[in-house]
C-alpha cells in the first residue's frame, strides 16, 4: 500500500479527454494523457509557470528563444529542469513555419500564436497526424485575448482551476483600474507618447490603433500613435510627436537592446544603469522639446510584461504614470511580490520599469 501511495504522488498528472474552443473559434478534442505540449513562443512558458509549479515538464518542443523569457527566467527554469535544454527545437513565432518539424516532434497538443503557424490546410495535415492544434493569442489583440488564451493553456495542461484562480485575481486588479476611469468627472485624457522597443531603430515606433494602445485608453490616456496610425504599430516621425506635446512618454526596452544602445531594463541591468539609457533616449533630436520631458513624465517599462498574463504589471504601472490623479498609491512593485507568492513557479525579479528620478 504504501509503494502503491508512493508511485501515485510521484506519477504525472494525466489529463481525460477534453474539448476546448480556441482563439479561433475551433472546437478542438485534446487527448487524455500527460500533456505534451509545442509551443511556438517561450513566454509561454511564463504563463504555464502561473498556473503549474513545473512548466517545463508540460512542454515537449518549444524554440528554444530564451531572449523573449529574460534570461534570469530562463536560467531559473533551466536550473530546476535540466531538460528544458534538451528538448526539440520547433521553429519561433516570429520564423518561418516547418510542419515536418512539427509533426516529427510527436506533441499531444500543438500550441501556435494566432496569425502564425500552419495554414488550414495544413491543419488537416496535423489531423490526419492524429496532432491537435490550439491557437492563442497573447500578441496581436493582448488586451482582449489573454484572459481567454491563459484559460486555453489552462484546460489543455489540465489546470483549468489554477488559470481560474489567477485570473480571477487579475480580474479584480483590472476592475479596480477600469472602475475609477469610468468614474472620472476629469475629461480630458492626458497625451501619451509610447515608444515601442526605444533605440531599436530611428524614432519612433508606437502602437496605432489596438494592440498595446488599448491598455493606454484603458487606463484613461490618450494615445497620440492611434491618431494617425491605421494598424496596431507603426513609425511616428519626431515633428509629428513634438507637434502633438503629449504630457507623458514612456518607452518599452529590455536587454535585446542593449547592443544597439537602446532603452535597456531588467535583472541584468541594475536601476542606475537602467535609468542612465532612459535619459539617453532623451537626447534624440527634438525629444528633448517634448512636455512630457520638461515636466520629468517620462518612463520605461521592460517590453517582457507586454504579450502575457504578466501585463498587469504593466497596466498598473501605467495608469499610475499617465493619471496619476486616478491612482496615488498604485503599487505595481507591491503586486509584483504578490505575483511571486502567489502564482509563479519561478520569481521575477527587476528592475522591470524605471522613471526618470
Amino acid at each position: 500500500m504504501l509503494l502503491m501511495a508512493a508511485l501515485l504522488v510521484a506519477a504525472p498528472h494525466v489529463q481525460a479527454q477534453t474539448t476546448v474552443t480556441d482563439i479561433r473559434g475551433r472546437q478542438v478534442t485534446i487527448p487524455a494523457g500527460p500533456p505534451k505540449l509545442l509551443i511556438d513562443d517561450g513566454r509561454m512558458l511564463l504563463a504555464l509557470a502561473l498556473i503549474h509549479p513545473d512548466p517545463v515538464s508540460l512542454i515537449t518542443a518549444w524554440p528554444h528563444d530564451s531572449d523573449r523569457l529574460g534570461q534570469q527566467v530562463y536560467e531559473r527554469l533551466r536550473a530546476r529542469s535540466p531538460q528544458l535544454d534538451r528538448l526539440t527545437r520547433v521553429p519561433s513565432s516570429a520564423a518561418t513555419f516547418s510542419l515536418e518539424q512539427a509533426i516529427a516532434a510527436r506533441p499531444s497538443v500543438a500550441v501556435y500564436t494566432l496569425g502564425r503557424g500552419p495554414s488550414d490546410a495544413q491543419l488537416r495535415q496535423f489531423e490526419a497526424a492524429k496532432i491537435p492544434v490550439v491557437f492563442v493569442d497573447f500578441l496581436s489583440q493582448p488586451f482582449e485575448h489573454v484572459e481567454r488564451s491563459l484559460a486555453i493553456l489552462g484546460q489543455i495542461a489540465g489546470r483549468t482551476e489554477q488559470a481560474e484562480q489567477f485570473l480571477a485575481w487579475r480580474r479584480a486588479r483590472m476592475a479596480r483600474i477600469s472602475d475609477a476611469v469610468a468614474a472620472s468627472s476629469s475629461g480630458r485624457r492626458p497625451k501619451v507618447f509610447f515608444e515601442a522597443h526605444a533605440g531599436i531603430s530611428a524614432c519612433c515606433n508606437s502602437p496605432g490603433r489596438g494592440n498595446i494602445g488599448t491598455y493606454i485608453t484603458f487606463v484613461g490616456g490618450h494615445n497620440i500613435g492611434a491618431d494617425v496610425l491605421p494598424g496596431a504599430s507603426g513609425r511616428l516621425n519626431v515633428e509629428y510627436v513634438v507637434s502633438q506635446q503629449p504630457d507623458v512618454y514612456i518607452m518599452t526596452g529590455g536587454p535585446h537592446l542593449a547592443k544597439a544602445g537602446g532603452y535597456v531594463v531588467g535583472p541584468e541591468f541594475d536601476v542606475d544603469e537602467s535609468r542612465r539609457s532612459l535619459r539617453a533616449m532623451l537626447g534624440r533630436t527634438g525629444l528633448g522639446l517634448l512636455p512630457a520631458v520638461k515636466a520629468g513624465r517620462v518612463y520605461g517599462l521592460s517590453h517582457q510584461l507586454l504579450n502575457s498574463p504578466l501585463d498587469i504589471l504593466a497596466v498598473e504601472s501605467l495608469a499610475a504614470w499617465i493619471r496619476p490623479d486616478l491612482f496615488p498609491s498604485l503599487d505595481p512593485a507591491a503586486t509584483l511580490r504578490e505575483l511571486n507568492e502567489r502564482f509563479l513557479a519561478v520569481p521575477l525579479e527587476g528592475p522591470l520599469w524605471t522613471t526618470l528620478h
